[in-house]
């Protein structure tokens, strides 16, 4: 099925106060392969008002950002989405819901992040309501503050954790809110929550170095669900819930 793309992108350039690239996307078909690159600040691919949006089967969807206080605010509504993100900077925002609306699943993603810098926010939820088939989620992040949010409802969710942070205790980190978070003295928070029943479980590994960050793993499903946790650091709050 030949793609339908309708991109619209406004550049506003004002040479006092903001520079900004802003691309709002709302795309229908199959096999998209798409690639934005943005350099600078106050960067954004959908907003809370507009969300990118994208519609089909076998979609590639890649982002690189460079800069601070940049956005990400996409919505997916396909079988098989798969996706490589580049961020590198402070206080940036991604919120990505991948949706089981009208009977599409998000049926297998895969989504590889990466991200240099502190104080960044990343909220990735899967499926919905609806079973996926599969997703493979890994963050690698380096840097303070960061707050990572995943939640997979699906038969089988894998979700890999790599943080380096500088953080040597003391300060924990905190969830306010399921919409509000905040984070003290340089650690991390991470809050993954994966359900669904399958065939082979779901699955968390975390491989932490630095201290003063706050862990909450939720999984159930009637299958094997496994944590593997490796902290290097002081100070650590871990909480860990399974059920059947």
């Amino acid at each position: 099925m030949r793609n339908l793309l309708l991109v619209w992108i406004l550049i506003l350039s004002f040479s006092v106060t903001v520079n900004a690239n802003e691309i709002y996307i709302t795309q229908i078909g199959d096999t998209l392969d798409l690639d934005i690159s943005q350099d600078g600040q106050d960067n954004e691919v959908g907003d809370s008002v507009t969300d990118a949006s994208f519609t089909g089967d076998d979609m590639t969807f890649d982002i690189t950002q460079t800069g601070n206080t940049n956005i990400v605010d996409a919505v997916i509504n396909g079988n098989t989405y798969t996706g490589t993100w580049v961020f590198t900077g402070n206080s940036n925002t991604v919120d990505l819901l991948c949706s089981s609306i009208a009977g599409v699943n998000c049926e297998n993603v895969t989504l590889n992040i990466t991200t240099t810098g502190d104080t960044n926010e990343y909220v990735m939820r899967i499926g919905e309501t609806a079973d996926a088939d599969s997703a493979q989620i890994d963050f690698t992040v380096t840097g303070d503050g960061n707050v990572l949010i995943t939640s997979v409802d699906g038969t089988k969710a894998t979700v890999n954790v790599t943080v380096d942070n500088s953080a040597t205790g003391s300060a924990a980190t905190t969830s306010d809110s399921t919409t509000t978070y905040t984070t003290s003295g340089g650690g991390v928070l991470v809050e993954i929550d994966q359900d669904g029943n399958g065939t082979t479980g779901h699955s968390v590994t975390l491989d932490i170095t630095g201290g003063g960050s706050n862990y909450k793993i939720t999984q159930s499903g009637v299958n094997d669900n496994v944590v593997n946790g490796t902290f290097t650091g002081d100070a650590q709050d871990v909480d860990i819930t399974q059920t059947d």
